[in-house]
Parts: C-alpha cells; structure tokens; sequence
C-alpha cells in the first residue's frame, strides 16, 4: 500500500495536518476490526466488542489530537504575520 498522499484540499487551519499519522492511524484501526472479526468467528464476541469499543475511541483521540496540533500551528504562523 503506497503512504503518498498526491493532492488534498484542507482548510488553511488545517493545512499542516499530518496526513501520514492520519493515514497510519486508519490503518491501524483497519487492523485492529480485522481482529475483531477473527475473534467475532472464533466465539468471542464480547471480546471483539471490547477492541471495537476501545480502538474507536483511541481513534478519535489520536485524530482529534493531530487536528488540534495542526490548528495550534495554524495560530503561531497566523501570529507572527503583522
């Protein structure tokens, strides 16, 4: 699977988003519902709810994270322009 990303419109707030971490992030996740499903067949399926539940929100904070560290980095060239 190739890690380049060719072309993406993002706001400007956005524009130093870490698209690669974004990317690797997903795909991460891609793995862990891949678990989910071999453990869904195997028998235990409170235990595939449990990775679900759990990487969902360790996804959204991980994206959340690198959305706020690209607005922050947004502020300071946005400050430092008179």
């Amino acid at each position: 699977m190739s890690r380049k990303v060719r072309s993406v419109r993002v706001p400007k707030e956005l524009e130093t988003l870490n698209l690669s971490g974004l990317i690797g992030e997903c795909e991460k996740h891609l793995r862990d519902l891949e678990s989910a499903t071999l453990l869904r067949q195997q028998g235990t399926p409170e235990a595939a709810d449990a990775l679900i539940k759990t990487r969902q929100a360790d996804l959204g904070r991980k994206i959340g994270k690198l959305v706020w560290e690209a607005r922050v980095q947004y502020g300071k060239h946005k400050g430092e322009q008179p």
